[in-house]
């Protein structure tokens, strides 16, 4: 390769990113390093990391604490399989899981993304339900405009036509409700005894642009798996470790499900990792003779994989050491106060959406007769392109404008933040 060739024209030339349409990338951002909070491109640019590297940033980038362990994981062994063989820091990290995850789980398998650990838990879920004799339960329950990952098992209990309409004769039947007590309520008298699962972002359905449930809902959702046999599925891969201001969110409802899905922030956004949590019940329902084939038939390449785990050992520390979540609820509490008095009022925000960190600001083109804009408009990419000007990296879903900051901001930084946003809003909108 030419060395006259930049950075952003090979990247052009040779990478395909995720949700992009390649045919308008054209001008990237190449990122080379970082420091805390900023990012900083190969020009030497800074900007605030506002939506905390795709939601997995816990502690800023580059922590001494993270950092020495990932070197001194280095110093023994980098991968070593799960498969006919353990390693230390896996077995620390499921043990330090079990330790601080809500009460009955016990066991924890692991994979490598959010979309994999939702995938073991369905498949987990569905071969449980059979080989503890209960064969008419074949079907999944969801949510509306869920996402629970780009696997073709969690695709499969989507419900977000623009990513997964194209796939749909390439997946299993599941029925999707809104998320009220009275469609829960229904579903589960109509269908209770087919169900094998219903899986759930607790709280906060995430890339459905931070749709908030109502209170009770999970504590009901939970009340009713129980009374019908079904198992809830927990995907805290966007709200676990923090964001939502408990270490997991379904601990706001005092709810403890059968599966927890975990990723994004369990190695504080430094590698990738995920982990299945599930209960004793639903373990011995594999358990029997070798020759009865009960065994779960499902894994990774890097399932467990030695740097991560130990990562992911030193950030749980990191919570305790430097009271992570007393500060996520003071920066919480300020981002609410500032987005109340400076972004709220604007003529085309039609509303905010906000629990802890995760917040999703709602552009329109006219309140006053809630009038969307098309997706044509392409609003939200076109706030955060001009956000980027003024020293802040957000990324859109569809007409919502993401602010997902890592949890270690700085109250200087929540200024930063919502002033940025506020100026790019009010440009791009006017």
């Amino acid at each position: 390769m030419s060395t006259t060739t930049t950075l952003a024209e090979r990247d052009t030339r040779f990478v395909w990113h995720p949700f992009t349409q390649m045919q308008e990338w054209t001008d990237p951002l190449v990122i080379e390093r970082a420091e805390g909070n900023t990012l900083i491109d190969a020009e030497g640019r800074r900007y605030l990391d506002g939506v905390s590297s795709l939601w997995c940033n816990v502690h800023g980038h580059r922590h001494p604490v993270l950092d020495a362990a990932l070197r001194a994981q280095l110093d023994r062994v980098a991968h070593s399989t799960l498969l006919g063989l353990a390693n230390v820091p896996s077995i620390e990290l499921a043990e330090r899981l079990i330790d601080v995850a809500p009460s009955g789980l016990t066991k924890v398998f692991y994979s490598d993304s959010g979309s994999t650990s939702v995938e073991v838990a369905l498949k987990m879920a569905f071969q449980a339900q059979q080989q503890r004799g209960q064969a008419q339960r074949t079907r999944f329950l969801a949510l509306r405009e869920a996402y629970h990952g780009d696997t073709i098992g969690s695709v499969s209990v989507g419900g977000m036509d623009l990513f997964h309409s194209i796939f749909r004769p390439m997946l299993f039947d599941a029925l999707h409700i809104p998320p009220t007590l009275a469609a829960l309520d229904e579903v589960f008298a109509k269908h209770g005894s087919e169900l094998v699962a219903f899986v759930v972002e607790p709280l906060v359905q995430g890339a459905a642009g931070m749709l908030l449930q109502p209170p009770g809902f999970l504590r009901r959702a939970r009340d009713l798996c129980t009374q019908h046999g079904v198992f809830l599925i927990c995907d805290e891969v966007a709200t676990g470790f923090g964001r939502t201001g408990t270490l997991f969110a379904c601990e706001q409802e005092s709810v403890s499900p059968d599966l927890l899905c975990l990723a994004k922030g369990i190695t504080g956004g430094y590698l990738p990792l995920a982990a299945t949590l599930t209960t004793d019940e639903v373990f011995r329902a594999f358990l029997a003779p070798y020759a009865e084939k009960r065994t779960f038939f499902h894994g990774h390449t890097y399932t467990g994989n030695p740097l991560a785990c130990a990562v992911a050992c030193a950030s749980l520390d990191l919570f305790k050491t430097e009271r992570v979540l007393e500060r996520v609820n003071e920066r919480a509490q300020q981002l609410a106060t500032r987005l109340a008095s400076d972004v709220a009022p604007l003529p085309h925000v039609g509303e905010i959406r906000q629990r802890g960190l995760m917040v999703g600001i709602e552009l329109v083109r006219d309140r006053a007769t809630a009038t969307p804009y098309a997706y044509e408009d392409a609003i939200g990419a076109r706030v955060c392109a001009d956000v980027r000007r003024r020293g802040v990296i957000l990324r859109p879903l569809g007409p919502v404008v993401v602010l997902m900051p890592p949890l270690s901001i700085t109250a200087a930084e929540v200024d930063q933040l919502v002033s940025a946003t506020r100026a790019s809003i009010e440009a791009v909108c006017r």
